[in-house]
């Protein structure tokens, strides 16, 4: 499962500080999605378009091995990761919400966006969140892939002991 960062894992608002770095604040109840999708051994990577040292540090908190970042070409990093890791194209997730995540959303077997994404994305998507970017987005498509997998009760099963 692949996830942009910015309009996806955030809210998509750039905060700058005053020597210029870029600040981006991130869902816990994301990050916990992801890390349940990591323990019940699905490979998560993030791609996004801009870089930001903030992004490199989220991605090794939670353990998300496949960071790329300032990538122009997204389709053509996607297909490079899939293939890297042996994974058909339509075996894979991806969640963006802008027109550079189209050539993606596209490709991936199971394409989804939060609910403010551009039109042309919402209209190019399997599954569209409930929940807001950087709010709990992320969250909903791990545990719904999760579910669908047959997955989520495991998954959930060390915090019910």
């Amino acid at each position: 499962m692949l996830f942009d960062v910015d309009g996806v894992l955030t809210d998509g608002a750039l905060w700058y500080g005053s020597a210029g770095e870029s600040l981006k604040a991130f869902s816990v109840l994301d990050g916990h999605g992801i890390k349940l999708l990591l323990n019940a051994g699905t490979a998560v990577a993030l791609l996004s378009g801009r870089r930001s040292a903030g992004v490199a540090v989220r991605a090794a908190e939670l353990g998300i091995a496949h960071v790329l970042q300032g990538i122009e070409d997204k389709k053509g990093a996607f297909e490079a990761l899939a293939a890297q890791l042996g994974v058909p194209a339509a075996e894979t997730g991806y969640m963006g919400d802008e027109l550079v995540d189209l050539p993606v959303l596209r490709r991936c077997g199971f394409a989804c966006a939060p609910p403010l994404a551009h039109a042309l994305v919402l209209a190019n998507v399997h599954y569209v969140t409930r929940a807001a970017a950087g709010n709990g987005a992320a969250r909903e498509v791990c545990e719904y892939l999760l579910q669908a997998q047959g997955r989520l009760e495991a998954a959930l099963a060390a915090y019910l002991a």
